[in-house]
């Protein structure tokens, strides 16, 4: 889901040269809760984030909600050894800022390919290779982004330990109506623990935007920390998450931001996979 156009919308931050700030084009924290270092068995995954937040920005705050739908296709085929899936998502965004009226809608459709390697012994790795491809509203960057996704995990006796970086690349226009869009840095971290049906843990995430060639930009950046529990109700799982900044840089305010997601295998009246954690092992 692309982020920067987003944030630029909904904080209004501008820098000294009148030139906007833009920041991570993928969400932050997005990932947390799901082992995308695991590989899923094969088959089709249908899983859906919601989460909304509110910045402390002055002189009102701003609020930001965001609705990712993606469908997950772990394929037969395999890559050097490793399980080849395809994920799409198409986003939907309402955000609310000092100012303006309340605007929402869809953004970025994002498209990506993933391979995930079980190397034994509950430890996996994954790489992500994946494109925002823009909209045409005001409600994205409005600009064409890589996104590369290198994770590495542990997921045996019930532990997920999974840590997720990001990192994007401005293929489309740098600037556009004011705008600067940086290249980033994303980390999502999760280390949960299942207790029969339950889940439970911290969960961590942090971004950076990575240098530009426009001296007066206002790199942002951020750390939140919270806490995730889930149920596993057999035909499908459910988490939540609860995150808050505890350093940001130039957002404007620190954001509170609670997460529901839902995850269902869409077996088309095929047996469910036999791993018992397999619904939190999907990924986007």
């Amino acid at each position: 889901m692309k982020y920067a156009g987003l944030m630029l919308a909904a904080t209004g931050l501008v820098a000294a040269s009148t030139v906007a700030d833009a920041s991570s084009v993928s969400e932050p924290g997005q990932t947390i809760g799901i082992a995308v270092a695991t590989p899923l068995p094969d088959g089709v995954y249908f899983i859906d984030t919601f989460n909304y937040g509110r910045r402390s920005t002055r002189p009102a705050e701003t609020d930001l909600g965001l609705n990712i739908p993606v469908l997950v296709w772990a394929t037969p085929a395999r890559i050097f050894d490793g399980h080849f899936g395809l994920i799409v998502a198409m986003p939907n965004v309402w955000v609310s800022s000092p100012g303006s009226r309340t605007q929402g809608g869809l953004t970025d459709f994002f498209i990506s390919g993933i391979v995930a390697w079980d190397l034994g012994g509950g430890v996996g790795a994954s790489y992500l290779l994946a494109a925002y491809l823009p909209s045409g509203t005001n409600l994205d960057a409005e600009t064409t982004t890589i996104n590369q996704r290198f994770a590495v995990g542990y997921t045996a006796d019930g532990y997920n330990l999974t840590a997720n970086l990001s990192y994007g690349t401005i293929v489309g226009p740098t600037t556009k109506n004011g705008a600067i869009y940086p290249d980033f840095l994303n980390l999502d971290l999760t280390a949960t623990k299942r207790f029969g049906k339950w889940e439970l843990g911290p969960v961590a995430f942090g971004s950076t935007d990575l240098p530009t060639r426009f001296p007066t930009y206002r790199s942002q950046g951020q750390i939140a920390v919270g806490g995730l529990v889930g149920y596993d109700f057999g035909p499908f799982t459910v988490q939540a998450y609860l995150t808050r900044d505890v350093i940001e840089r130039n957002y404007g305010g620190r954001d509170t931001r609670g997460w529901f997601r839902i995850v269902a295998p869409l077996n088309f009246g095929d047996p469910a996979p036999s791993a018992p954690a397999a619904p939190l092992r999907a990924r986007y």
